[in-house]
């Protein structure tokens, strides 16, 4: 399995209806794409200095899943949105525990 992580840093100026609009979309992408064994996403409830905006962790069974994922076009539009929204992105994606 593959768990991929995903975080943003929004910009001073987006609002907090964009915000909302953004993770709205995001959570729907599990419905839209198949193959994805797990999808949680939230907004930070910490606020710290190091702390991201809004946090995306999803797993997928394998490595075609998650690249048939990152190509689809309601992906592709939703990861647009994010880059527009936000001042800093960053991900990680790792083979899970007991994971192909």
């Amino acid at each position: 399995m593959l768990t991929h992580i995903v975080c943003w840093k929004y910009k001073s100026e987006t609002t907090e209806a964009e915000r909302q609009d953004h993770v709205a979309r995001l959570r729907a992408l599990p419905d839209l794409i198949p193959n994805i064994i797990s999808f949680n996403v939230g907004s930070d409830i910490l606020h710290l200095e190091r702390s991201f905006d809004t946090g995306l962790v999803a797993v997928y069974p394998d490595r075609v899943a998650l690249d048939h994922y990152n190509d689809h076009p309601d992906h592709q539009a939703v990861a647009a949105l994010g880059r527009q929204l936000a001042e800093k992105v960053v991900s990680v994606d790792f083979i899970s525990e007991g994971g192909d």
